[in-house]
């Protein structure tokens, strides 16, 4: 298992797109699912009157979700190919669950942009799309999905195709980190096997063009960051946070601190999916023990460093943001949920900096009185509680937030500077 490299991918797209179904079927073509467990899931489909939901089921483990039909959470399964050993993360389409899509987002390294050829684009689309690419997802798969719907049609795939070349340039994604493959998940053709009804195609299935992604840098270089995503209390063991590593390296033995909370613990043992390891490197999602910690001292939303050089701890920060929707305007003193590697806080917009053209980023206007949809800006922003972020530019995974409000994305971000806090 650990002989290949580990990327971590997430399906994104329009809810009822076939985001789960494309899951299902590549956990199935991988042999990740097994004939017996597919079996279960038809069965379980077939009782709650989901007759062609068994691959979907496959991911969507809460008895909520199977009777709604709908992804919720997100949920996590691994998978091998050729080259690859891959953690998937399957992320909500539906636009309540956005918060956990941003989580989901801001720890993959590719994305699978799910995208029906019968519907097109949709408004979910265009926004996951945009959102993977400000939260620093730089590789993009394009599914073209249901091609069963259209019998297969080269020109329909064609077609959109091109509408989806034009609006990912128009986001800023590069031509060559996009790759289009067309398929249906649900009678899996071209998905793990090669298709037999689109004798035009002959480019790679969805599992050959994972092979195709390029993982991303490890940063081993820079200190320990790792975002708590969960903390256990586990008998006989003692407090086990649970997180992904984003930079740096972990070993048993590590004299860390948790920040803001201000903890310092020694690392006694790490393990990934249920193995022990000598070491933690980035994209490692894994369980650590620590020493001296109760439960109650730490939280989701910390962030683990070397005592030697602790996590940032914010008084406030300069960002630059684009505003996605937003009904009326953004002022001063807005204050949204922003949410940022694992943690959520409610932040002041203390100051308006400037409005920036966001086809060339040149300066458009300073001190602007307020930002509307579209609009590309550098605002300053005061957490109203402690948080620990980083620059976008030295922690890439610790500067990257998105901000919510009245149940949707308002905006999303990367941050340039941080006046930091004293605690």
């Amino acid at each position: 298992m650990a002989a290949k490299e580990h990327m971590n991918l997430i399906f994104i797209g329009h809810v009822d797109h076939g985001k789960s179904t494309s899951v299902g079927r590549v956990l199935y073509d991988t042999g990740a699912l097994t004939e017996q467990e597919l079996k279960k899931l038809k069965e379980e489909a077939a009782k709650v009157g989901k007759a062609t939901f068994e691959f979907a089921f496959a991911m969507d483990k809460l008895k909520e979700e199977r009777e709604r039909g709908v992804t919720i959470d997100i949920a996590h399964r691994e998978f091998s190919t050729p080259k690859y050993y891959f953690t998937i993360i399957d992320a909500p389409g539906h636009k309540d669950f956005v918060k956990n899509m941003i989580t989901g987002a801001s720890q993959a390294d590719a994305a699978v942009l799910v995208c029906s050829v019968k519907d097109g684009i949709q408004q979910q689309t265009r926004e996951h799309a945009f959102l993977a690419k400000v939260l620093g997802i730089g590789q993009v798969i394009v599914a073209v999905n249901k091609m069963d719907t259209v019998a297969y049609d080269r020109v329909k795939f064609e077609d959109l195709k091109k509408q989806m070349q034009t609006f990912l340039q128009t986001i800023g994604f590069k031509p060559e980190t996009v790759q289009y493959i067309p398929m249906s998940a649900y009678e899996g053709e071209n998905v793990g096997k090669k298709a037999t009804k689109m004798e035009w195609y002959t480019g790679d299935t969805l599992v050959g063009a994972f092979d195709k992604l390029v993982p991303p840098k490890k940063l081993t270089d820079k200190p320990l960051r790792l975002p708590v995503q969960e903390v256990f209390s586990i008998t006989g063991f003692g407090t086990v946070p649970v997180g992904r590593v984003e930079t740096g390296v972990m070993k048993p033995g590590d004299k860390v601190i948790f920040m803001p909370s201000n903890v310092t613990a020694e690392v006694k043992s790490i393990e990934m999916h249920h193995q022990m390891l000598q070491q933690a490197v980035p994209g490692d999602n894994v369980g650590f023990n620590v020493k001296g910690v109760d439960k109650t001292q730490i939280s989701r939303g910390d962030v683990v460093g070397p005592v030697s050089s602790p996590p940032t701890v914010v008084d406030t920060f300069t960002a630059q943001i684009v505003v996605l929707n937003h009904p009326t305007a953004i002022a001063i003193n807005y204050t949204p949920v922003f949410h940022a590697h694992t943690v959520q806080f409610a932040g002041n917009f203390v100051e308006l900096v400037e409005k920036k053209d966001p086809k060339t980023g040149q300066t458009m206007q300073k001190n602007p009185d307020f930002l509307k949809a579209g609009d590309v800006a550098i605002v300053k922003v005061k957490p109203l509680k402690n948080v620990s972020l980083e620059k976008y530019q030295e922690f890439p995974q610790l500067g990257r937030f998105a901000l919510r409000d009245m149940g949707q994305t308002v905006a999303a971000g990367v941050i340039l500077d941080i006046v930091p806090k004293k605690l």
